[in-house]
């Protein structure tokens, strides 16, 4: 099998790491659907997408070290086979339980693709060239949560909210296809680790006494969890307070998307020429003003819906410029364990956003302000982070 183009790489690889935000935000707009279909509240429902951010966080330290060991194909094929199936099995549920229950395998599964497509970058290119293919997946990865919602509205009404799970298996099948057909193996057998588990534990705990790198996953983690908040907030304050019907609720998601890609392809061009660790100083303050900005709008309803929505596509805008930066960065010194490292710098940022649904579910007090205060906290940590652990 040849080697991708950089192009095709780019495809496939945003493809896999877009497995995650493309299962959580194409069933965003059936939320009331399920909890009517299937007689469950709304907390219950909702937590169908906190127990999948919860399977997001800790699949990945599983398929890091496996993928070390045991290259980074085979690995994908048992994790999109298994969310696959797991998509299957949701598409059939009985009930809320068995959908909860099948949404944490269908994460343990698709978040094989999102470990190893970061650790397939870090095989293939150094830190600069990493920044530039990262910013290039994130321009893939930005197709999810604009069409995804859209998608899932339009199957909504045709096919129920079964339809949803059933193209999502679809997906899963349609990548274990592309991954045998075209892209090669990137970590040779040479290369390969032979760790047990202590030393997979050793390597753990380095990565977690590294400064640098724990001060760039921490960054990161801190500011994407916002952008968790607002995934798991939006659908209340869009359509149950701001009136947003259900079939629009796809266009203004997908609009914040469209910021992740313009700026993840920006900071692309501009690490090409000024030097990554000079350029996330600078973008790490826009969604610490962005977030306090939105907190600011929500307490006073200054600007009313549109401040809101200009200054959340200010934070979440910035997904696109910090996530190539704060993985390049922080994974730059450990090619030798890439996938580890992806792995824990993964879970690190879905156990961030885990734990933001869970407080975001306890802060709820029917208006806006608990939605934008958690957005606003994790902007002002992720720049702390970044200040006092990545310098």
């Amino acid at each position: 099998m040849s080697a991708p183009s950089h192009r095709r790489l780019a495809l496939i690889l945003g493809a896999l790491a877009g497995i995650g935000p493309f299962s959580i935000d194409m069933y965003l707009p059936a939320l009331p659907a399920i909890g009517a279909s299937l007689d469950a509240t709304a907390g219950a429902v909702q937590g169908t997408l906190a127990i999948y951010f919860l399977g997001l966080a800790f699949g990945q330290v599983l398929y890091g070290p496996l993928s070390d060991r045991h290259g980074r194909r085979a690995p994908l094929f048992v994790g999109l086979g298994l969310y696959t199936v797991a998509a299957v099995v949701c598409a059939l549920a009985p009930d809320v339980q068995a959908l909860t229950a099948a949404r944490l395998v269908q994460a343990l599964g698709g978040c094989a693709g999102m470990v190893i497509a970061r650790a397939v970058v870090r095989d293939v290119t150094d830190e600069r060239g990493a920044v530039r293919l990262m910013a290039q997946l994130m321009l893939v990865m930005g197709v999810a949560p604009i069409v995804a919602p859209m998608i899932g509205g339009a199957l909504l009404p045709v096919f129920g909210w079964r339809g949803i799970f059933w193209l999502l298996a679809l997906y899963g099948g349609g990548m274990l296809a592309v991954i045998a057909l075209l892209l090669p193996e990137t970590l040779p057998p040479a290369r390969r680790r032979r760790d047990g588990v202590l030393a997979v534990l050793h390597v753990w705990r380095g990565l977690l006494g590294d400064r640098r790198f724990l001060g760039h996953a921490l960054t990161g983690g801190f500011i994407i969890g916002g952008m968790f908040a607002y995934i798991s907030g939006s659908p209340f304050v869009f359509m149950e307070l701001h009136g947003v019907p259900a079939g629009q609720y796809g266009f203004y998601f997908g609009a914040n998307a469209l910021g992740i890609m313009a700026a993840g392809q920006v900071v692309g061009r501009f690490a090409q020429r000024v030097a990554p660790a000079r350029l996330l100083p600078v973008v790490v303050w826009v969604p610490l003003l962005a977030g306090l900005a939105l907190l600011g709008t929500a307490v006073t309803g200054i600007g009313g819906f549109v401040g809101l929505l200009v200054t959340l596509f200010c934070y979440v805008a910035m997904i696109g410029a910090v996530m190539p930066l704060t993985v390049a960065l922080g994974m730059g010194p450990h090619g030798a364990v890439a996938g580890s490292a992806s792995a824990l710098m993964g879970t690190l940022q879905f156990g961030i956003g885990a734990g933001v649904g869970a407080l975001l579910g306890v802060l709820q007090d029917g208006t806006a302000v608990p939605m934008a205060a958690v957005i606003a906290g994790c902007g002002v940590a992720g720049w702390t982070a970044r200040r006092v652990l990545a310098t």
